[in-house]
């Protein structure tokens, strides 16, 4: 006996709607309003080019501490000014936490947890 979950009639289901929000989300997910001038861009753009290997980066970077400062309702000068106050070896951290402020708990990223075993727990484990 075969159990079936899908509904008798597909048609009654409107894919088209979900299909249109996905679309309109992707296409214009780089056509957001950004509100900054071109003199803050510049100053977050070149602290970045510093830690960088190319200018892309750099603008993929300060884009999205740009963005992710304005959806926090944060000034990003403000913000630009706490990662310069940063030690440099723990700025991929402070990042990393700057940035998954946006994102879904369980996809955040850059965060690697090491699982801490007991002594004689971690012995038996052939590695």
């Amino acid at each position: 006996m075969a159990y079936n979950s899908l509904p008798s009639n597909l048609s009654a289901i409107n894919i088209s709607q979900a299909d249109k929000d996905v679309k309109s989300y992707f296409t214009n997910y780089f056509n957001r309003i950004v509100d900054i001038s071109g003199a803050q861009n510049d100053a977050i753009l070149s602290y970045f080019q510093r830690f960088t290997s190319n200018k892309e980066a750099a603008e993929a970077l300060a884009s999205a501490i740009i963005y992710t400062a304005q959806n926090q309702k944060q000034d990003p000068m403000a913000v630009l000014d706490y990662f310069t106050k940063v030690d440099i070896n723990k700025l991929n951290a402070y990042l990393c936490m700057f940035l998954n402020l946006n994102r879904v708990g369980t996809s955040l990223l850059g965060i690697n947890n090491q699982q801490v075993r007991n002594k004689y727990v971690r012995r038996s484990i052939i590695q």
